[in-house]
């Protein structure tokens, strides 16, 4: 009877197993990652972890993808490959959400650039990936941002042979602009949350086009990287020539780590040397405009850490010529649309066009034409994003949806028309 019943425990716990390994086929176990904190992510977000490889399983992709642990493997390979792949991992001090995968496209050379390449596999995987994985997390207080390796195919001729090689395309992307990007309702905020994106071809970095039409030839100058798609070329062709073994299929931490822009840490140290290296541009900053600015004088320009960022932050008063009693969201409206927005342009002419923080904080008091002190508003803008607008190559509106609103002391949203409307 003893046997007969261990018998039946075993069999229950392998029917159990069974229906649990096509559901766990997408997830690395917690076990297996190194992190400690990656470990307890792992296990406490299992379950949302398994039901994202669900619904990412049952999309249609134009063309097959499977999970894996590394890229460019062979389709065949792929039915005994190992497919566990969404974990949090953890690179240069920040947590990731991280899914890797190979996407059996292969894009003819002859007729698609390497730009239009990536754009392809954002479009037809990155984004449906997000679309699955963004909404099971609301904030971004367990970890910084979502990152997806995807493995495609190109084909092209070498010396009239023809041959096929793979391309890796990354995407990390912080997560609270994830949120931006997938519940995006036009090209514009899409086009405002992708900027904030690190996107990388083969570890290339690019800036992608997300709004119809084609980008105007100002934005591919400024967001364009030089001959990436020649000098990839010439390399294959290099290697291929002299038998030299081609770059072997990479895993997420190797790619990853060739980020021209890291995530950075910002420590107390990193905020002082940024000072000591920008003090000069400040100085004369603060002499030029403050007569435009009303900086106080009390509250000196100073680097701060926000949201895993470096910013500027600038303290000045906003005078409006508004009678007491009106939405705080006009009144942050109207300080953006009258002061706020008039001082970048001439800002930014004070900084070289690439620097070595991600932004400024214009952190503005607001002065009733009474004489009250009304709302408090910070408006957090990416630099490049703030170089986007001086060009007039963003909207008033794609400023703000790129960067982050904080009213009397709460993060808010701000939609200008809608906000300017109210009483």
């Amino acid at each position: 009877m003893f046997a007969t019943k261990a018998l039946r425990a075993v069999s229950i716990l392998f029917t159990v197993l069974g229906g649990l390994v096509p559901l766990c086929a997408q997830v690395v176990t917690p076990v297996e990652l190194p992190d400690p904190k990656a470990q307890r992510l792992q296990q406490r977000y299992l379950q949302t972890l398994m039901a994202i490889g669900t619904d990412i399983e049952a999309h249609k992709f134009p063309y097959p993808f499977y999970f894996s642990r590394v890229l460019d493997v062979d389709l065949p390979k792929m039915q005994v490959a190992d497919r566990r792949s969404i974990r949090f991992d953890v690179y240069n001090g920040q947590t990731v959400l991280e899914i890797t995968g190979n996407y059996y496209a292969a894009y003819s050379a002859d007729h698609m650039d390497a730009y239009a390449r990536l754009k392809e596999t954002f479009q037809q995987v990155v984004m449906p990936l997000l679309q699955a994985e963004v909404p099971h997390f609301p904030d971004d207080s367990a970890f910084s941002a979502f990152a997806i390796e995807v493995s495609h195919h190109v084909r092209q001729k070498v010396m009239g042979v023809s041959s096929e090689r793979p391309e890796n395309v990354t995407v990390i992307i912080p997560v609270a602009v994830a949120q931006k990007l997938v519940d995006a309702k036009a090209g514009d905020q899409r086009q405002a949350a992708i900027l904030e994106a690190q996107v990388f071809l083969n570890g290339q970095p690019y800036s992608l086009w997300l709004q119809e039409g084609a980008p105007s030839e100002e934005w591919k100058d400024r967001y364009t990287p030089p001959a990436a798609t020649k000098k990839q070329s010439v390399q294959t062709a290099d290697a291929e020539t002299n038998n030299i073994p081609a770059a072997s299929p990479t895993v997420s931490a190797n790619l990853l780590k060739t980020s021209a822009s890291p995530m950075r840490i910002v420590t107390p140290e990193t905020l002082a040397v940024l000072q000591r290296q920008n003090q000069d541009a400040i100085d004369r900053m603060v002499k030029g405009l403050d007569g435009q600015a009303h900086f106080f004088a009390y509250a000196a320009p100073t680097f701060i850490g926000f949201r895993h960022g470096a910013y500027l932050q600038l303290a000045f008063h906003t005078s409006l010529g508004t009678a007491p009693g009106g939405s705080r969201y006009k009144l942050a409206a109207l300080a953006f649309d009258e002061h706020v927005s008039h001082l970048i342009r001439p800002l930014l002419d004070y900084f070289p066009p690439e620097v070595d923080f991600d932004g400024v904080d214009f952190s503005s008091t607001i002065r009733l034409a009474d004489g009250s002190q009304a709302e408090a508003v910070e408006f957090f803008f990416p630099y490049r994003m703030m170089r986007c607008f001086a060009s007039y190559d963003c909207t008033g509106q794609q400023l703000l949806d790129s960067g982050t609103v904080v009213l009397n002391g709460e993060r808010s949203s701000l939609d200008l028309q809608v906000a300017e409307g109210k009483n």
